[in-house]
């Protein structure tokens, strides 16, 4: 049986990828007091060499802050900043006292990166299927085997490696389209929505809202990922001609689908990594385990920056191109979130958020905040 939890773990590994925003949610991997030292991808600066920095809402970013103390609290790096976010009320005063700023560089000690953004949905949907529900949210499946992988190595233990047993083997799961086209018994249904590039988007945005047709508003949420590799459709649709380099963004791409159906499968199909979710008490959630709050908080790399660290974002707004400088928390991570400079920017739920966060791509400079004690 050895042998066989080894080649399983090879296989899953091979198969194994980035997906959508929380296909994988270690643990917050403790920090030494050592990384309170500025890394060499680090410069420190101070507040007034940062844009916009005091022209921004710092009480506002404060509250955030607060309120993501209830999870980041329990990392020693903020266990002292959160027990005097407490009893603070001017954002200004606290982490111009508290915190020292450090810009970001990249490998070639550039200062600039790109910033997505992310948001969630609202999809149509009803309990019972019909002609026009018809696409299932499925919860984990019944048959999905998770294997946590035990190591002291940092690098290794946070992955998760997934499958199922077919004649006493385990195996990697089903793709995309194995899922879709072999339903079983183990696939239990939350909900059938209306629109199939809606609920791509649903996966890759991890988690959303259902109004369902009897005027139920359900939160589904980010429950297991089948392990398979995500791959982005944006230049696949390129190449066949589906869309142009104008139309490459969210929008184009569902636009594109909402008008050629019949090419929906074809499309959806070259990422084989599939989301499952469970119903949810609260809206979007992020990986540090508290409500996302739109326009404040990010998605990051934990391995470049903690979740629950203050960070100073100066980018651009995707539609009007106005400048966008504010303080954010670290909340978020992301399959694709990967880098020194690069962070993803949650901007709420509905329609609206689709807007701004489907177009958006723009370069953008990262300053952390990090604890002075």
């Amino acid at each position: 049986m050895k042998s066989v939890i080894f080649l399983f773990i090879i296989i899953v590994l091979f198969f194994s990828g980035c997906s959508a925003k929380k296909e994988l949610i270690p643990e917050q991997l403790p920090i030494t007091p050592e990384s309170n030292e500025p890394k060499p991808n680090m410069k420190p600066v101070g507040f007034n060499e940062i844009d916009g920095f005091y022209r921004d809402d710092l009480t506002h970013a404060l509250d955030v802050f607060k309120k993501d103390c209830k999870k980041s609290k329990k990392n020693e790096l903020f266990k002292n900043v959160c027990q005097k976010a407490e009893y603070e009320t001017d954002g200004a005063k606290f982490f111009t006292v508290n915190f020292q700023p450090f810009k970001l560089l990249d490998e070639d000690s550039l200062d600039e990166g790109i910033i997505t953004g992310y948001y969630e949905p609202l999809l149509y949907g009803s309990l019972k299927k019909n002609n026009r529900y018809k696409y299932p949210i499925y919860k984990t499946p019944k048959d999905m085997v998770i294997i946590d992988y035990a190591s002291d190595d940092p690098e290794i233990k946070t992955y998760k490696l997934r499958g199922k047993l077919v004649n006493n083997m385990l195996v990697p799961y089903d793709t995309r389209a194995q899922i879709e086209n072999n339903p079983n018994k183990n696939l239990e249904v939350i909900a059938y929505v209306d629109n199939k590039f809606d609920l791509f988007l649903l996966h890759v945005q991890g988690s959303g809202k259902v109004l369902l047709n009897n005027g139920e508003l359900i939160n589904v949420g980010y429950a297991e990922q089948n392990g398979r590799k995500f791959k982005g459709l944006g230049t696949y649709m390129l190449e066949k001609g589906y869309i142009s380099k104008d139309e490459l963004s969210a929008q184009g791409m569902k636009k594109f689908i909402d008008k050629n159906p019949e090419k929906a499968d074809e499309i959806l199909n070259q990422n084989e990594s599939y989301i499952f979710f469970h119903k949810s008490n609260q809206g979007a959630t992020g990986s540090l385990g508290t409500p996302l709050t739109a326009k404040r908080n990010l998605a990051v790399d934990r391995k470049v920056i903690p979740l629950g660290m203050p960070v100073f974002l100066s980018t651009k707004n995707p539609v009007d191109k106005k400048p966008i400088n504010q303080l954010m928390v670290a909340a978020d991570v992301g399959g694709a979130i990967k880098g020194n400079i690069r962070a993803d920017f949650f901007w709420g739920y509905g329609e609206d958020a689709f807007a701004y966060a489907g177009k958006m791509k723009e370069k953008g400079k990262m300053y952390i905040l990090m604890p002075k004690e």
